[in-house]
């Protein structure tokens, strides 16, 4: 065991990127190497920013990101391009006097390393400038990167941006995925999310990169991005599988629904969440409302607040819907998801397929209804439906489609077939994250390159 002394002289500096999605993770790995014996600095923006009162073990560093989240027109590509430019100094400022801190406190070896979400290149670009050791942290599959690097060419090459008539043709090149598959932004035009790639994905100088991914799911696409890779990777997730519990989310989560799910029948309930981004229209909510309503199966809704154009909350739902559908229904602001998936009354998950979701209805064996909405989505949502077979496509967001679709998963053998699938994938995630797997042993691999700078 390492005493107080030893532990504080490993100091790590994380930088997430302040999104649901990718700061659950980084506060997630953060705990895990917490719990390896490294002391921990969260160097975070003021928009998003997480709660210190959730991790009193961090030391809690804010970079001020200057007035760009104050304007509600700003897109996600406009925010992370101008995160960048303007944390760049206040970063390298603030890392500098922690570092003479460390220093006054007779932390002998100081900062051993800046870990950075990918999206956040300036932590890296402040980190060489001071000759402190890198390393990123990607919190999207391998398949999706692989995608993304390939935009660029493929624009080179005259195919993007691509007609209607191509949109189910196969992508040169890349396995599975179809033009319709790309994670294209709808966020900027071509010309700045391209940018944004070139930032992400090339020129870096970091000395390692650290994969929520895993060998069962991404053998193949992880044995390629090791070919192109100038440095080790480390696929250690699911990060949320081998974190000791903590609580990450940026929203409050409402727990009744968890005394619903008791009440409820094995394997019945489908599980409807779109994630902490996506946005729909008073149309799209009626028709998924009225699937729900149809397929006659219990549900659990999540509806965030503001998700839905013109309403606060969901003011917006159809004359009748809540009245119809009675106790069979549950909607709430936003849930403890991991827990939910993990309710044996649980038998199927409508998904946006964020990488976190996918990931997280992976480790519990939950199938998925999947509806990506933009990016990684697409991507995932094509794994899950077509290589490892645990997902089910839904191309129109139309009543009728939803409510077939919910039955077949819930109901039908298809469904049944399925989750036997699911059931397996989760006993692989186990073994990889288990003693000996793929994921532990990656996982002491990185703890002994860090302490080898």
């Amino acid at each position: 065991m390492r005493n107080q002394t030893e532990r504080q002289s490993w100091h790590l500096v994380l930088v997430p990127c302040p999104f649901q999605g990718h700061l659950n993770p980084m506060l997630q790995l953060a705990t895990i190497l917490h719990s390896k014996g490294f002391s921990i600095t969260i160097a975070h923006t003021i928009y998003n920013s997480p709660s210190p009162q959730n991790h009193p073990d961090f030391t809690f560093l804010p970079i001020p990101e200057g007035d760009i989240s104050s304007s509600p027109d700003i897109d996600i590509i406009d925010l992370l391009l101008g995160i960048n430019v303007n944390c760049k100094l206040s970063f390298q400022q603030s890392l500098a006097n922690h570092k003479q801190i460390l220093k006054q406190q007779d932390v002998e070896e100081g900062i051993a390393c800046v870990i950075s979400d990918e999206l956040m290149y300036f932590a890296e670009a402040v980190a060489d400038n001071l000759r402190l050791p890198s390393i990123i942290l990607r919190t999207s599959s391998t398949a999706t990167f692989l995608a993304r690097s390939a935009l660029l060419q493929l624009k080179e090459q005259g195919l993007i941006p691509f007609h209607d008539s191509c949109s189910h043709e196969m992508v040169p090149k890349l396995h599975l995925l179809r033009f319709k598959d790309l994670p294209l932004s709808i966020f900027a035009d071509f010309e700045r999310y391209a940018q944004l790639i070139v930032y992400c994905y090339h020129n870096r100088t970091s000395l390692a990169v650290i994969w929520n991914t895993l060998d069962c799911l991404e053998q193949l696409c992880l044995m390629q991005v090791q070919q192109q890779c100038q440095v080790p990777i480390f696929p250690i997730g699911p990060i949320h599988k081998i974190s000791p519990p903590t609580s990450t989310s940026l929203l409050e989560e409402d727990r009744s629904c968890i005394d619903w799910l008791d009440k409820q029948s094995h394997n019945s309930v489908i599980y409807v969440s779109l994630g902490s981004v996506a946005f729909l229209s008073e149309k799209e909510v009626a028709e998924m409302a009225w699937g729900l309503a149809n397929s006659e199966q219990p549900f659990l809704w999540v509806v965030r607040p503001g998700s839905i154009h013109g309403s606060n909350w969901i003011e917006l739902l159809p004359k009748g819907f809540r009245d119809g559908v009675g106790e069979r229904g549950c909607i709430v602001k936003w849930a403890p998801q991991k827990e939910v998936l993990g309710h044996e009354a649980v038998g199927g998950f409508w998904s946006h397929c964020g990488w976190n979701s996918t990931l997280e209805s992976i480790c519990e064996g939950v199938p998925m209804i999947c509806r990506p909405c933009f990016g990684d989505q697409r991507v995932n949502s094509r794994y899950l439906c077509h290589e490892w077979r645990v997902g089910l496509e839904l191309e129109r967001l139309e009543r009728g489609e939803i409510e077939r679709a919910i039955r077949k998963l819930i109901l039908d053998d298809e469904g049944k077939e399925m989750r036997v699938r699911a059931k397996d994938l989760k006993e692989r995630v186990e073994v990889s994250t288990g003693k000996g797997g793929s994921s532990h042993n990656y996982l002491n691999e990185l703890v002994d390159l860090i302490k080898s700078f």
